[in-house]
């Protein structure tokens, strides 16, 4: 039985891995369809505890889904077996273009293709955001609360995890007055600073070292919160300025590859690996800035359910989720600016959109079309 479901583990997410263009948010909608709509593991209620879980602790957010999916599926084989299948595709990619990266010194033309899936990624989002939404608001507070925190994300006042910790305190305060005030037992909370890995100590620059290479990607998976912008952040201050290892060009090309490529953004580091030391380079880089992620959600899943049977514990987590929803729907609409500068790109992500509410078409069949139609347009 359990043999059996570490078996579908793996098949679902090397295709989730596989055709998971578009970064965290398109990831989360994928697996949604997936296993929320298709194969029904879980519920939708479930499944929104648990990506307001993987916001409130360090590490790729979308990655840290996968292996809570693996968890709740196959226990810990199951962790492992859903984290590995969908950052291996990834991998795999990633370490092919940078062989071609290396030899040739600049990005491959097939990059474009990878673009082109965007506006269906778009649609994807919409269209998990849509069902989502419908779930998690249920209550006029929430819908404020929603609204609040889309707002915020797009003004940008505060970082994400402000914003979270925010909405989801302030719904949970509100609850706590509304019922009066009393003595609500059985709070369960995650206290970040006790998960949170030292930063790695001073390293002196050598010629590429294997271990301190680790513990450069290490660092970053172990205290990131955020995008993979924020990350270049991490990587300049150690790649470019303290080691001197990459340039800042390299550097920005080496982000461009792990957000356009399927999968983790975070395969940036698989990129950067294989540039520096090959391909024992790329999987001690990939290994490092991944490894904390399985950590955190070994450690942070048996709280959940604690967390939503505690009624001042659960309304924050409900606050968390709504608020979870707007920073999607605000990278959305972020990426909608950025990306959809012409009419065929608007067309297609409107297109996608009406196929995949009305007519409930598969996703990988609408990526796949898309990624054609950018290969000879382009």
């Amino acid at each position: 039985m359990n043999a059996g479901r570490l078996r579908e583990l793996a098949v679902v997410f090397l295709k989730l891995g596989t055709i998971g263009f578009g970064g965290p948010a398109a990831h989360i909608a994928l697996m949604e369809d997936e296993v929320v709509r298709r194969r029904r593991w879980i519920t939708r209620e479930a499944f929104l505890d648990l990506v307001g879980a993987t916001n409130l602790i360090p590490g790729p957010n979308s990655t840290e889904l996968a292996i809570h999916l693996g968890r709740l599926r196959a226990g810990v084989p199951g962790l492992l077996v859903a984290g590995a299948a969908f950052i291996l595709p990834a991998f795999v990619i990633v370490c092919a273009v940078a062989w071609a990266y290396v030899r040739a010194g600049r990005l491959p033309a097939v990059m474009m293709v990878f673009r082109g899936v965007t506006p269906v990624m778009l649609a994807i989002v919409g269209q998990a955001l849509i069902g989502l939404a419908r779930t998690a608001i249920r209550s006029r507070l929430l819908a404020m609360a929603a609204v609040l925190a889309f707002v915020a994300a797009l003004m940008r006042p505060l970082n994400e995890l402000a914003i979270l910790f925010a909405v989801g305190l302030g719904v949970g305060l509100i609850r706590w007055i509304r019922a009066g005030g009393g003595r609500i037992g059985g709070v369960a909370a995650f206290t970040l600073s006790g998960l949170i890995a030292p930063t790695a100590p001073g390293l002196v620059p050598v010629p590429v070292s294997l271990t301190t290479l680790f513990l450069v990607f290490l660092k970053p998976g172990a205290l990131l919160f955020g995008s993979g912008y924020v990350l270049l952040a991490f990587l300049r201050a150690d790649l470019v300025e303290r080691l001197g290892w990459l340039t800042s060009a390299q550097l920005v090309d080496a982000i461009v590859v792990g957000q356009v490529t399927p999968g983790p953004v975070f395969t940036t580091a698989t990129f950067i690996g294989y540039v520096l030391g090959g391909l024992k380079g790329a999987t001690i880089a990939t290994a490092g800035i991944f490894l904390p992620a399985f950590v955190f959600v070994w450690i942070s899943a048996p709280l959940i359910p604690a967390i939503r049977r505690s009624p001042l514990a659960g309304a924050m987590l409900d606050g968390v989720n709504v608020a979870s929803l707007a920073l999607m729907a605000a990278v959305t609409v972020t990426l909608a600016r950025s990306t959809l500068l012409t009419p065929m790109a608007v067309a297609i992500a409107v297109a996608s959109l009406i196929l995949l509410v009305r007519f409930r078409l598969s996703p990988t069949l609408l990526i796949a079309a898309a990624a054609v139609v950018a290969r000879f347009t382009r």
